[in-house]
């Protein structure tokens, strides 16, 4: 078995600069016709968005979805909350986390499966300090030096 065939369309590198991303779960996700063809063109923000528990679904808020040119009356609000599809005993395991240990769902990207799909992936994550995020920049420049005095002598 290979390696999964996936088209990336939207990826969160914030998420990664401000949380400690505990879990990550793959997630589908409710979208209308579209939302869909905006989606496979590539037109969508996840930037400033995440999940919350509501009513015992996961509702994704603030990803932003570009109305699609040719979808005239069809189109929907680019930043309604949409439905997260994931299992029953995902969502129980979120609530606990969130409630009890404080932490927050984001998602960390978006991407159309091998089936043609639309999925994102979600994390349980821990913010990070002031302090955290300096660190990890300054591992991150450290590697970049490594990496260019390799580079150099090779």
């Amino acid at each position: 078995m290979g390696k999964k065939e996936r088209k990336l369309v939207a990826n969160n590198k914030k998420a990664r600069h401000d949380y400690f991303l505990e879990e990550i779960i793959e997630a589908g996700i409710a979208l209308t016709g579209t939302e869909i063809k905006s989606v496979r063109a590539g037109k969508v923000s996840i930037k400033e968005s995440y999940a919350k528990v509501d009513g015992g679904e996961l509702i994704l808020y603030g990803m932003h979805i570009s109305p699609y040119r040719e979808g005239n009356r069809y189109n929907v609000d680019p930043l309604r909350p949409r439905k997260l599809l994931v299992h029953k005993r995902e969502i129980r395991k979120m609530i606990g986390a969130t409630t009890q240990q404080g932490m927050t769902i984001v998602p960390v990207q978006m991407y159309i499966n091998e089936e043609g799909r639309a999925k994102v992936e979600i994390a349980l994550a821990r913010g990070k300090k002031q302090y955290d995020k300096r660190e990890s920049i300054a591992q991150r420049d450290a590697k970049r030096a490594m990496e260019r005095a390799v580079r150099k002598r090779g």
